[in-house]
């Protein structure tokens, strides 16, 4: 049997599947991997301008980098992938996506059931008083942009030097516990604590399953089968033998 139809029937006899997604699910949507050759970190100096003391020392420096993330993950489309997905979970056969991504593609792609690890860019709060807006209430031609108590409001998004939310935190490490399948889209595994999900759930005896073009840190000594392929290609391909 190939990979493609154990990779399927460990699936489909899966009692709760998860998958866990990073960059690489949207570079096919256009969204270069921020870690990558042409990512914003080639552009950035990820200290200077990506944590959170940088943006409390000067918030409209920081926005400037913000404004590229908004324009990069705003201007793209969920992919194949990211639809297969949606539709592995109305299939009753995903049953939560754990992403480290920020673009939101997920939602767009059907996924009902998604947590955010490092946030996202479809809300935003005052890092003074908390109070919470929308991305589309918010006016961004000034720089930063203000809240009505003075302070400067920013995205949803987890910077360096914070904590994960609690919320996102617990609800992921919970599915690594309580999944017999872990399936990894697109990510490279380096990126902690995301990086412990698969482990933590491999520990427990789920089946991990691997879907990256390139081999990971978990190929070797964690995955149980790995599809080298873009995730668009190798989710399509495992939808239509489920299906």
């Amino acid at each position: 049997m190939d990979n493609y139809h154990r990779f399927s029937e460990l699936l489909l006899k899966s009692r709760y599947a998860v998958a866990l997604t990073g960059a690489g699910i949207s570079v096919e949507s256009g969204i270069p991997d921020f870690r990558g050759q042409n990512g914003l970190w080639t552009k950035y100096d990820p200290v200077e301008y990506g944590h959170i003391d940088s943006f409390r020392a000067n918030p409209a420096k920081v926005w400037k980098m913000l404004m590229d993330v908004g324009a990069l993950v705003e201007g793209v489309n969920p992919n194949e992938a990211h639809m297969a997905l949606g539709d592995l979970e109305k299939l009753g056969i995903i049953k939560m996506v754990i992403t480290q991504n920020i673009d939101s593609l997920h939602q767009r792609g059907g996924s009902s059931n998604v947590v955010e690890f490092h946030g996202n860019f479809r809300s935003m709060h005052c890092d003074y008083c908390q109070k919470s807006f929308l991305r589309e209430d918010i006016s961004l031609v000034s720089l930063p942009p203000l809240c009505s108590c003075g302070g400067p409001i920013r995205p949803d998004v987890i910077l360096f030097g914070e904590a994960i939310p609690a919320e996102a935190y617990s609800r992921a490490f919970d599915a690594a516990e309580k999944c017999d399948l872990m399936l990894v889209v697109g990510t490279s595994a380096s990126v902690m604590p995301a990086s412990r999900l698969p482990l933590i759930a491999k520990k427990r005896g789920a089946h991990v399953l691997e879907i990256n073009p390139v081999a990971s840190e978990l190929t070797m000594s964690t995955t149980e089968i790995h599809i080298a392929e873009p995730a668009s290609v190798a989710l399509s391909n495992i939808l239509k033998i489920v299906k």
